[in-house]
């Protein structure tokens, strides 16, 4: 088990440390160096150990100056991209998982789709109510951009973890790139540029394959690209939200009787289950599924999960009933699907959520002109 390095070694110690280096008062906890320019390629699900397995499909990034990171748990893109947004971990902004109980509903919110069951609406300032790094920025007098694919502007997740950026929609990576090198002209320049094919690739076919290659084949030039536009006195960093496996084995929670009994709503994902019980039977629920997925997953209870620091050093009081009754977390090559409610999500290769180093390790990758 992984536990994520948070205060020094994760995702959220990077945003606050990306603006330190521009100069503002914030804490450097990965000491980066000092830049007038700074952004960020974010690669949507490029594993540290993905990446160290094909240095000859991506050899521009594994030339690089290299560290790791932790992406934090579960480690999955709602609570990457908020932690990256906010600085925050996870157990301080509250974006625990993909798919959350809403506390006294009997609902799951679909964090990354921003979906609630009969077309309710979530507003994203009550659901992540912290204030951002970008808003951070703004009142020191630069201007965040993100460069990002234009079917996620002004979505429900973009407004909770983007909150103060000016959002520059570009879709192809021709049009990323041309829109990066004009941000960066700007000094001082705080930019943030996503990429996410690598990731749905990875899903549908698995990790490591032709297609998933061809994928990498795109990130490592256009790393290469952006690099090579940078006006002096820039900094280009490449990291990611999550890593990925690929499953060998599935489990339906739907269909297996000792992982239903008791059970109100199956929320989380594949690789990281939030299992939330119904009244009294959260004991009950947690003896089953410690039997039942013996020596695939650790399942613990709430409050272990948090006071083993998975979420970070410590949980609001106010999110804790987000967080499942049982949380149950695959360290085989397991998915624990639910066909019936969730069926894209079983039809799935490739998952991540998990604590194993596959899935929690990113790159911090450098490039500075």
């Amino acid at each position: 088990m992984l536990v994520p390095v948070y205060g020094g070694g994760s995702l959220a110690d990077l945003p606050g440390s990306m603006l330190a280096a521009l100069g503002l008062r914030e804490p450097n906890a990965l000491n980066l160096e000092q830049a007038d320019r700074v952004c960020l390629f974010l690669v949507d699900g490029l594993g540290a150990e993905l990446l160290s397995a094909h240095p000859e499909t991506a050899p521009f990034l594994a030339g690089l100056q290299n560290r790791t990171l932790t992406a934090g748990f579960p480690a999955t893109t709602v609570t990457s991209l908020c932690s990256l947004g906010t600085g925050l971990t996870p157990g301080e902004h509250g974006m625990v998982g993909l798919m959350l109980a809403v506390p006294g509903t009997g609902m799951l919110f679909n964090c990354l789709r921003w979906t609630l069951p009969d077309h309710l609406v979530m507003d994203p300032d009550e659901w992540q109510p912290a204030e951002t790094v970008y808003q951070r920025a703004a009142r020191a007098g630069i201007e965040s951009v993100y460069v990002g694919p234009a079917e996620f502007e002004g979505t429900g997740l973009t407004r909770a973890v983007y909150r103060g950026v000016r959002y520059v929609a570009a879709d192809s990576v021709d049009d990323r790139v041309a829109r990066v090198h004009e941000a960066m002209r700007e000094r001082p320049a705080h930019v943030t540029v996503y990429y996410g094919d690598l990731d749905a690739t990875g899903h549908m076919v698995g990790w490591g394959g032709e297609e998933w290659l061809s994928q990498l084949a795109i990130v490592d030039d256009m790393a290469q690209r952006l690099a090579e536009g940078l006006p002096p006195g820039s900094v280009l960093y490449v990291t990611a939200d999550h890593g990925m496996v690929n499953a060998t084995e599935k489990i339906d929670a739907e269909s297996v009787p000792e992982l239903t009994e008791g059970v109100a709503l199956l929320g989380g994902e594949a690789r990281a289950r939030h299992v939330y019980a119904r009244p009294g039977a959260a004991k009950q629920v947690l003896e089953a599924w410690r039997e039942t997925l013996r020596g695939k997953a650790w399942v613990v209870s709430r409050q272990e999960a948090v006071e083993s620091g998975w979420f970070g050093p410590r949980v609001r009081d106010v999110w804790l009933e987000r967080i499942g009754d049982v949380v149950a977390v695959p360290h085989t090559d397991l998915a624990i699907t639910a066909p019936t409610k969730h069926p894209i999500e079983a039809l799935f290769t490739g998952y991540h959520g998990s604590l194993t180093t596959a899935e929690q390790h990113v790159p911090l990758l450098e490039v500075r002109t």
